[in-house]
């Protein structure tokens, strides 16, 4: 049985969410005191994590960064907020997902049946190695990206795109095809949160000393890993 921890100052939607999840047999916590989720986290030790953002003493962000400090376990980030730069903001700080409110709890079960076989079940990775393209490194156990001698961390997620972009370079890949992949269920990932993603990719990028333009994006197809030691992205 799957532990759900869920850090939610609305009373109603908390026990409401709670409910939902236990019907469908998870074993269900719920954080009441907001001064004390970092221990709270370590001492229940989650399998996930549903994450507001408007919180009581400190803010989602924060909250989620400390969480990384201490764990891997994924983060889904909830939130009223719906502008890009706020889905930014949470993948930045280490979620793994982001639901935006008003949801429906389908949506909500979806989101963590979704998350919790990508990360523990049939479709978890089991890859353990570093995948390379010339002097391009990532590092599946490290969740790192190297570009000769400056490396970034990269989010599971952003590991899993960045993965099969090199895989298939020269070629775009499906916007459908990346989301299922990473995500495992199309039906419920809302399309920008897959640009908000490739997006801190790009960005990574240029902080290894790369231009975006390695990753070519094409309306209405998909995006494209392109790359040689000469041209570097073409």
């Amino acid at each position: 049985m799957y532990k759900v921890l869920i850090i939610e100052d609305d009373h109603q939607l908390r026990s409401l969410m709670k409910e939902v999840l236990e019907k469908e047999t998870y074993d269900v916590s719920v954080q009441t005191d907001f001064k004390t989720v970092v221990e709270d986290f370590i001492s229940i030790k989650p399998d996930l994590v549903l994450l507001d953002i408007n919180l009581p003493y400190y803010d989602g962000y924060f909250l989620c960064h400390s969480l990384r400090k201490h764990s891997n376990v994924p983060i889904v980030m909830i939130s009223a907020r719906s502008d890009e730069v706020d889905q930014v903001m949470a993948i930045e700080y280490g979620a793994d997902d982001y639901i935006t409110k008003p949801f429906t709890f389908d949506i909500l079960l979806s989101k963590v049946k979704a998350t919790i076989r990508r990360v523990y079940g049939e479709y978890a990775n089991k890859d353990t190695s570093i995948s390379a393209i010339g002097n391009i490194k990532i590092d599946s156990q490290k969740l790192t990206m190297s570009y000769q001698e400056h490396i970034v961390e990269l989010s599971k997620n952003e590991y899993k795109l960045i993965k099969i972009l090199m895989e298939n370079r020269g070629a775009f890949v499906a916007r459908e095809e990346l989301i299922e992949v990473v995500w495992d269920d199309i039906a419920f990932v809302d399309d920008n949160t897959l640009t908000v993603n490739m997006t801190r990719i790009k960005q990574k990028l240029i902080e290894v000393g790369l231009p975006e333009t390695v990753i070519k994006s094409k309306r209405g197809v998909g995006y494209m890993f392109q790359y040689d030691e000469l041209g570097v992205g073409l």
